[in-house]
Formats: C-alpha cells, sequence, structure tokens
C-alpha cells in the first residue's frame, strides 16, 4: 500500500480502529487512533523505518488495502482495539511486543471484586488468583492507565480495600461515618469517590455487583446495551422517588455520553509502551519495620532485581494504623498499601524480616489482595546477620544471595529513614 492509495480513501478526522488488510483480505495490524486521518497518514512518511522500527515497514508493504470503525471516544478505541487484537491476534501486532509485556484489566472472583490493571507476565506467572474476568491485552500501557482513571470516575470500584466487616454504615449527627458497632475507616479512594464504600460498608454486595457489570459491560464494547440499562434503572428509581440514585444514574449517562479523554488524546503520537525492564527479570521486593520503642513507626520496601539493587523503586510507608511495637500489624498495613499501587511491577518474591509471625502476616494480605507470591522469611542472629532463610525451597536455593542482600538493604534502608522521621519529630 501506498501514498497515492491512501489519499483515495476518506478517512474521517474522529476517533476509531484501523485495519491494515492483506492480499487475501487477512489482517494484518490492528491500530487506534484519535484521528483516524492523521494517525494512518503517517504510516505512509519518510522516515517510517526510524519512527515506528522495521517491523512496520513490512507490514505496510505487505499491506494491499485498509479498513476501519469509528468510535465516539478514543477511550472506546482503545478498548475496542484490545478486544479486536485478542479475537483476530495479528501477525504484526503480536511481532511487535511479546504477550507477558501487554496490559490486562482484570476482576478477580470475590463477594466484592476488585478491579486490577496487571502485565500478562504477571498473569502467566498465575500471581492474581483465579480471575473471574480479563479484559485485553492492551499494547498501551501508559494510555491504559489514564483510561482507567477515566473509567473509575464514572463507575467507582474497589482495587485494595477490605469490605467493611461490621455492617452497614449511617451518618452521625458530626457527618462522619459511623457503623452500629462503631467506626468504619474510609480508605482514600473512597474519600476521592473512586471507590464506592465497599471499606466503610456504605454499599451492599448486590448494588456492587451491578456497578461491576457496568464496568463489563463497557469493556465489552456494549455500550449501547450498558445506555440502555443506565436509563431504565435511573426512570425505574425516579419512579420509586429514590432521587439520589437516579441522579447518580444520570450522571453517569451523561458521562458516557461526552467522555473525556483528553489525556488519552495527547498521548496518542507518543510512545509511552517502550520496556526498559525485561519482562523476565527476577524482582524480589524486601520490607522492614523500623521504630524506637513503637515511636514514629515507618515501613519500608527495597528492590533487587537480577542481582542489583534498584534504588530507584525503594519506598517508605509512615506506619498510619498498627498499633506501637506491632511489627507483624505495620507489615500487614505496609503490603496493603503496597498492592494498592497495581502500576507498579508485581514482584517474583517478597522477603520479610522475621520469621512466622511476619511470613504469616505477608500471606494473610497478598491471599486477601488475591496474588500469588512466595513469601520468604529472614531470621537474624543477635549481630543481625542472617542465620536462617524460611520459604521456597527452589527459591532460596537459586536466588540466596539475592534474599540476603535485599534483606539487609531493607534494614540498612529502614534504620536510615526512620532517623530521619524521629529528628523531625524531635524538631517538630
Amino acid at each position: 500500500m501506498n501514498l497515492s492509495r491512501f489519499k483515495k480513501l476518506k478517512l474521517p478526522d474522529a476517533p476509531g480502529v484501523y485495519f491494515f488488510l492483506g492480499p487475501r483480505k487477512e489482517i494484518l495490524y490492528i491500530g487506534k487512533a484519535a484521528s483516524l486521518r492523521d494517525r494512518v497518514r503517517s504510516y505512509f512518511s519518510p522516515d517510517l523505518a526510524e519512527t515506528r522500527g522495521p517491523l512496520i515497514v513490512q507490514m505496510i508493504e505487505k499491506a494491499r488495502s485498509l479498513d476501519w470503525r469509528q468510535t465516539d471516544s478514543v477511550l472506546e478505541a482503545l478498548i475496542l482495539e484490545a478486544n479486536l487484537i485478542k479475537t483476530h491476534k495479528p501477525k504484526h501486532n503480536t511481532l511487535a511486543k511479546d504477550d507477558k509485556s501487554f496490559n490486562f484489566v482484570v476482576i478477580t472472583r470475590e463477594d466484592f471484586p476488585r478491579v486490577l490493571l496487571v502485565r500478562g507476565k504477571e498473569l502467566a506467572q498465575g500471581l492474581i488468583r483465579k480471575p473471574r474476568t480479563v479484559f485485553g491485552p492492551f499494547p498501551h500501557g501508559a494510555q491504559l492507565k489514564a483510561a482507567m482513571k477515566i473509567v473509575r470516575k464514572i463507575f467507582p470500584y474497589r482495587d485494595t480495600c477490605v469490605p467493611c466487616k461490621v455492617g452497614k454504615v449511617r451518618l452521625s449527627q458530626k457527618g462522619g461515618l459511623t457503623s452500629p458497632k462503631g467506626r468504619c475507616k474510609l480508605c482514600f479512594n473512597r474519600q476521592l469517590g473512586l471507590c464506592p464504600g465497599v471499606c466503610s460498608g456504605e454499599i451492599s454486595k448486590k448494588e456492587y455487583a451491578k456497578s461491576v457489570r457496568h464496568i463489563v459491560l463497557f469493556f465489552e464494547g456494549k455500550k449501547k446495551a450498558l445506555m440502555q440499562e443506565l436509563a431504565r434503572d435511573m426512570k425505574r428509581a425516579a419512579k420509586e422517588e429514590r432521587f439520589e440514585d437516579a441522579a447518580q444514574l444520570r450522571r453517569q449517562l451523561f458521562a458516557l455520553q461526552h467522555i473525556q479523554d483528553v489525556s488519552l488524546i495527547k498521548n496518542e503520537f507518543r510512545n509511552p509502551d517502550h520496556e526498559t525492564v525485561n519482562a523476565q527479570s527476577f524482582r524480589i521486593e524486601a520490607y522492614d519495620v523500623a521504630h524506637l520503642h513503637g515511636e514514629a513507626p515507618i515501613g519500608v520496601m527495597t528492590v533487587v532485581r537480577d542481582g542489583v539493587p534498584d534504588k530507584s523503586q525503594y519506598r517508605v510507608f509512615h506506619i498510619r494504623d498498627a498499633k506501637a511495637g506491632d511489627d507483624a500489624g505495620a507489615l500487614r498495613e505496609v503490603l496493603s498499601r503496597r498492592f494498592g499501587h497495581v502500576e507498579w511491577q508485581f514482584p517474583r518474591a517478597i522477603v520479610v524480616d522475621g520469621a512466622k509471625a511476619q511470613m504469616n502476616a505477608a500471606e494473610k494480605i497478598t491471599r486477601e489482595m488475591g496474588v500469588q507470591i512466595p513469601i520468604i522469611g529472614v531470621v537474624k542472629d543477635e549481630h543481625h546477620k542472617a542465620r536462617g532463610i524460611a520459604g521456597d525451597p527452589k527459591i532460596i536455593r537459586e536466588h540466596e544471595q539475592e534474599i540476603v542482600l535485599a534483606n539487609a538493604e531493607a534494614h540498612r534502608f529502614a534504620i536510615g529513614r526512620h532517623k530521619i522521621a524521629r529528628a523531625r519529630n524531635f524538631l517538630a
């Protein structure tokens, strides 16, 4: 296919998905665009080899025709592209990028399902326990993250918060949320309106299931059916004088009709998905907790990748909820907050400082988060030197030096950051 042939086509200046077709009308490549006309034109620029690489040049040489499907928004084009790639598996899409480096949207199999953004290699490793629904692959990781922010504003969902176990909440006279048996803590996403109140018991299992169904319909590309369902529910709510529910449904309908996806359009001609990290690298995360008689407690995460500390990935967590001196509780809090960052790469092993109690705490929180990551415990002597390692024998045998290094780094980093925290508290 050449430029003169392209000029005969009348592609719209609108979002959508395009297909390059071979001699037998087979699909060679599928892409999405904010402007179908401008995006497809870019494939006929003289510097295509430098900007897109030899595989795309070969695809253009093979292509004989072009087809496209227009969408109402870039967000819908992003979702349609993923569904079509999954269905047709075009050769030049899969050659350009290994499946394990693609991104997927996963809905977990729980009473209150979580909606997670995970990498293909994490699915392949079985780190997500029996997902209920998987959407993808999505080739554009950065744009998918921006898309999920848009979706979540329309249909708030749970990702990491734990469902309330003390019952339905009510508004107190001071405006705070309380439960019949005490106060429910609101997760940060609930405070931002990004979670519907799973953590505080404000939403029932049935109501939440309906919200998840709306997300599923949207990612299945069934926008028309979704809008019909929302309109029907809105009329029913109004008829039953549930005016707040009707107003919420009306806002969701309006948002679907006027999707604000400027962030996706801005990224259209960037290449945000270049992987600088080997998808098969062995990432170990080590955790430690530091405090002085329970004062100024902090938790840290250090990362060793293929035997080398990756200090750009080190993180500090100021303990908020765990009681003073409760190291296992602090570790649970740190891990819970860490796995709230679904955009961070998952580790192949988690190393904790201590034996059974810390390992049990780590295993419990990863189980609750629906991930399957081996937990390794490092037991120290009185000089804080490793005297024993517990956990998966194969991982210990193959990565013992990395485990000890990650654990030592976590201890060193925790002590250093705790001194800083103590100094700040002293001066405050």
